[in-house]
């Protein structure tokens, strides 16, 4: 039982090192261009909403003049991750409670696709390493860290969208926002709502594991209309 378990953490482990979400692409080369870089903070949740972006400070930073600063603001604030006020400069935009209930609705139908085509992609291993990852939410979620168990469901959303290998579903879903959706409402914290969470997550991946793309694709847009039905509850925080 120890080394099944010590199995497990070690592939959790090897997991998060290679597919977190705040790890994920976050580090960036000496050659990559300033919005790539700021994207990354943003995404990584480095930069937080509504936090200022002052030009002097990501001219340091960046290690690039204002001109290209400026290039890259404005180039984020088409991808709508970046706001400029007039005379005020630049934040990270802030996503607000009715657009995050969409985004969440929206990734319903998209990640519901990619869950269908993981119950046919997903090998062994992809599931030992599924459930590696419920093991991990277990745990976090009976030590009462319940941030750590919300960041470890990203972990696991994000592996059933690289087995689900949905090209434009994926694509869909990343340029939605929903890293800032996630980093300002965190419906696991609205009370009761952590277990449901886990029951629904064990749903989509036991549904995987039987090969069954129906199951596992109205799981996942269960579990991700009852999330914006607790967000649509939390309206006090706008």
């Amino acid at each position: 039982m120890r080394k099944l378990l010590h199995a497990t953490q070690s592939v959790y482990a090897a997991l998060v090192d290679k597919i977190v979400d705040n790890s994920v692409g976050v580090t960036s080369a000496p050659g990559d261009r300033p919005e790539d870089q700021l994207r990354a903070d943003i995404v990584a949740g480095r930069l937080l909403p509504n936090e200022r972006l002052v030009e002097a400070d990501l001219t340091q930073r960046l290690g690039v003049g204002r001109g290209a600063v400026r290039t890259a603001l404005a180039r984020l604030e088409h991808e709508g991750l970046v706001e400029l006020e007039p005379h005020r400069g630049a934040r990270v935009r802030r996503v607000a409670l009715a657009e995050a209930v969409e985004i969440l609705q929206a990734r319903a139908v998209l990640e519901g696709l990619a869950v269908r085509r993981a119950a046919s992609h997903a090998t062994e291993e992809d599931i030992i390493e599924l459930r590696a990852i419920l093991t991990e939410m277990r745990r976090l979620l009976d030590a009462g860290d319940l941030v750590a168990a919300s960041d470890t469901n990203a972990v696991l959303h994000k592996r059933l969208r690289e087995i689900g290998a949905h090209e434009t579903a994926n694509r869909l879903i990343a340029g939605l926002r929903s890293q800032l959706v996630r980093f300002e409402y965190r419906t696991i914290l609205v009370p009761g709502r952590s277990e449901h969470s886990f029951a629904e997550h064990t749903a989509i991946v036991d549904a995987i594991a039987a090969g069954d793309a129906g199951a596992a694709e109205e799981a996942m847009r269960t579990h991700l209309s009852h999330v914006a039905d607790a967000l649509s509850h939390t309206q006090g925080r706008e």
